[in-house]
């Protein structure tokens, strides 16, 4: 029992001191995983994404895809200015920047750890404009930039940690650690998803800010998401506490209340 309770310490120790802070949110994030080891498995992916959907990505003289990557470029300016004068250099001196436009129906677009972006021509009528662009690639910009992918890798293998001490402390008892078991299969999966859905929130706030350092005005991001919610409105929605995205009603009225601080950084 001591060397379970040594473990147990161990990992909440660890979890403890593994912090790093997230550039102009401030918020505190657990961070297990070092960009040596993240930014590989992400080059990676998206090297083999390309190449799997190689006929479906746009050239760069394909008039969608140019301003897609005029939007994304000035985003990445705005974001590596801010970052490199405000002591954050080090968080993105390993970045790789790099946009691509992918033919698709899916109303997407990602940005994974080390500036690798992806935008579907499926979201482009829901983009509408360069505002509506400039909103949607700067959320997932704001997902690299905090760190998100690392935070949830960090929470998966403490969470796991937490599985395995468990199942050890009550593995003298069948009936208690079937009850673990079964608190531990539903429980972790909605707290990770709860993670979700604040990292997303988050990515809102640092994405109104991203674009308009880049020259874009922040009131337009509400009309895009209002945009959004009214294309996927045919789509059957899950409950808010069992979705990773918060719903459209939340997220509307976080990003107002966001507008005035997001305001200050831009510029015309």
């Amino acid at each position: 029992m001591k060397r379970i309770l040594f473990a147990g310490i161990t990992v909440v120790a660890l979890a403890f001191s593994s912090c790093s802070t997230v550039p102009l949110t401030g918020r505190s994030r657990l961070n297990l995983v070092s960009d040596d080891q993240v930014l590989p498995m992400a080059f990676q992916a998206y090297s083999e994404f390309l190449t799997e959907n190689k006929s479906a990505v746009l050239s760069a003289s394909n008039a969608q895809a140019a301003k897609v990557k005029m939007v994304g470029n000035k985003l990445i300016a705005a974001v590596r200015s801010y970052m490199n004068a405000n002591g954050h250099a080090d968080l993105i001196k390993n970045y790789n920047w790099e946009v691509n436009v992918v033919q698709s129906k899916e109303l997407n677009a990602w940005c994974m750890p080390g500036g690798k972006i992806v935008v579907y021509t499926g979201i482009l009528p829901v983009t509408k404009d360069d505002a509506g662009l400039a909103t949607v690639m700067g959320h997932e910009i704001a997902h690299a930039i905090a760190g998100h992918s690392a935070e949830r890798m960090s929470q998966q293998m403490v969470a796991q940690g937490a599985g395995v001490l468990g199942n050890v402390a009550t593995s003298n008892n069948a009936k208690q650690q079937s009850i673990f078991n079964t608190l531990y299969g539903v429980g972790t999966p909605l707290m990770m998803l709860s993670y979700g859905r604040n990292q997303e929130l988050e990515a809102d706030r640092l994405g109104l800010i991203f674009m308009a350092m880049a020259g874009y005005n922040p009131q337009n991001a509400t009309a895009f998401w209002q945009r959004m919610a009214s294309a996927s409105s045919g789509s059957q929605k899950p409950p808010e506490f069992l979705s990773t995205h918060p719903s459209d009603n939340t997220r509307i009225a976080r990003i107002q209340n966001a507008l005035p601080e997001a305001q200050k950084y831009y510029k015309p």
